[in-house]
């Protein structure tokens, strides 16, 4: 795998779990943006609740920009180990690079945990 031109951080199993169960909630009320394109558009718009990153996308460069602009309009982002398994979870029969949730639907709770996380690890600071 390609050195990343980010920093990374990984979640325990148990998160990543709940993270792609929240995906399922997401999928049953339309709820995902797919898809590098409609990932960055959803963080610009303020739409995103929660991004997904896939870690190996090769190049790298294709999600490069995600971090910082997560950063940027405080959103809450993961790290993912396959894109193949995000496209999966999120509906789609091929990879996937990057997805957002703009509506958790009945996973908001799930998505609250999962932030709720990110903030006790210093990972995010919304």
């Amino acid at each position: 795998m390609a050195t990343l031109p980010f920093e990374t951080f990984e979640l325990p199993d148990e998160y990543i779990e709940a993270a792609y169960e929240a995906l399922k909630y997401a999928l049953d009320v339309k709820g995902l943006k797919r898809g590098t394109n409609e990932t960055t558009k959803a963080i610009e718009r303020g739409q995103a609740k929660l991004v997904y990153i896939a870690l190996d996308v090769d190049p790298p460069e294709i999600v490069a920009h995600l971090p910082l602009l997560c950063m940027e309009r405080k959103t809450p982002y993961i790290f993912v180990p396959s894109k193949r398994e995000l496209g999966r979870r999120a509906g789609l029969e091929v990879s996937a690079a990057s997805v957002a949730i703009v509506d958790p639907g009945e996973g908001s709770k799930l998505v609250e945990e999962i932030i709720g996380y990110l903030k006790r690890q210093g990972y995010f600071q919304g």
